[in-house]
């Protein structure tokens, strides 16, 4: 069975070493591309050239808030990108993990905060990625940092995120929040969905237990 997040340290710590080298999610690339390069001094093309929606990369770095970055997969894509990541995870041993495997010179646009994910401030930016950790909050909670979420957002920017959808084998646990897939695309409602994929396979988790997953996978642009 999976952990919940507010439970067993030990587990997530097994999880984070196994998981430490393993590339991006997809979401997480999907969302970069469509924001296209970051200009100036920080990498990418530069400034001055439109972006996959038409427009100009910004000289500054991209803000992005990576919620339940583990041992940041997603976080190392967003600041190899060129991108300034704050990364929010409630295990201390994250940070750990996250910090060794970052390569040169990229410390310097990371900011790692420690917090419970149901009671964390998510701080204006342009993107929130929330790669398989709100699925571990209980309903309420749940409902309460989406709604920080989208309040962080403003029309033009992103949320990235991976949640399991109503068939998945943690649906039955109340500490957890698995959500039927037009439940989830009523709760977007105020965002254009650019990206989409909801799947189901019998397969193993990270640590090799047996699981049915139910992903929901998304990328959307905030309208208003």
């Amino acid at each position: 069975m999976l952990a919940p997040m507010n439970e067993d340290s030990e587990y997530w710590a097994r999880y984070y070493e196994v998981t430490a080298e393993r590339p991006a999610w997809t979401t997480v690339k999907e969302a970069i591309a469509r924001f296209g390069p970051v200009g100036g001094v920080f990498g990418g093309d530069p400034a001055g050239l439109p972006d996959a929606t038409g427009a100009v990369a910004p000289a500054e770095p991209r803000r992005a808030v990576d919620l339940g970055c583990g041992a940041g997969r997603d976080t190392r894509e967003l600041l190899r990108a060129g991108w300034q990541v704050l990364a929010v995870d409630r295990e201390p041993g994250a940070e750990a993990a996250l910090r060794a495997a970052l390569e040169p010179g990229l410390e310097s646009r990371l900011s790692v905060r420690i917090e419970d994910l149901a009671t964390v401030d998510v701080p204006a930016c342009d993107l929130v990625n929330a790669s398989l950790c709100l699925p571990f909050l209980a309903p309420a909670a749940f409902d309460a940092v989406w709604d920080r979420i989208v309040a962080a957002l403003g029309p033009g920017d992103r949320f990235a995120a991976m949640l399991f959808g109503d068939h998945d084998g943690s649906a039955a646990d109340p500490a957890m929040t698995c959500l039927p897939p037009d439940r989830i695309r009523s709760m977007l409602s105020g965002f254009e969905i650019e990206f989409w994929s909801d799947t189901e396979e019998d397969t193993r988790t990270a640590l090799g237990e047996p699981h049915h997953f139910h992903l929901i996978e998304f990328v959307a642009r905030k309208n208003t």
